[in-house]
């Protein structure tokens, strides 16, 4: 409906076996906020973020919002580490409409799991 509203999923490869060797939550968030999932020019401002643990694998889940100079998005978003890879979903909206689609994009971010490939 909304050129802001998305979902993205991405991975990299990683030699880490565990989202925490990253680092702490907090700081592996607001790095990831600021630096990978929104342009240099954004205010970014880290809502809050969380541990989750699905199947032994636990995942970061986080929200926060990216202000431009026209606009600001509102997003969540979770990444976790397996099979070699750092998985990235991200979720947003523009601010005007987070109240209508934040639980929408909630559900979509924590329906998010990565299964073990043996």
């Amino acid at each position: 409906i909304e050129p802001l509203e998305s979902v993205s999923v991405g991975m990299i490869p990683t030699d880490k076996k565990e989202v925490e060797e990253f680092g702490p939550i907090n700081e592996v968030c607001m790095t990831l906020a600021t630096k990978v999932l929104t342009s240099p020019k954004q205010t970014v401002n880290l809502v809050k973020a969380e541990e989750r643990v699905i199947d032994g694998r636990k995942y970061y889940d986080f929200e926060f919002t990216a202000k431009a100079s026209n606009y600001t998005r509102h997003a969540v978003a979770s990444v976790t580490v397996g099979n070699g890879k750092f998985y990235t979903i991200v979720s947003g909206s523009n601010e005007r409409r987070w109240g209508k689609m934040n639980n929408k994009l909630g559900t979509v971010i924590k329906s998010f799991t990565v299964a073990e490939v043996f």
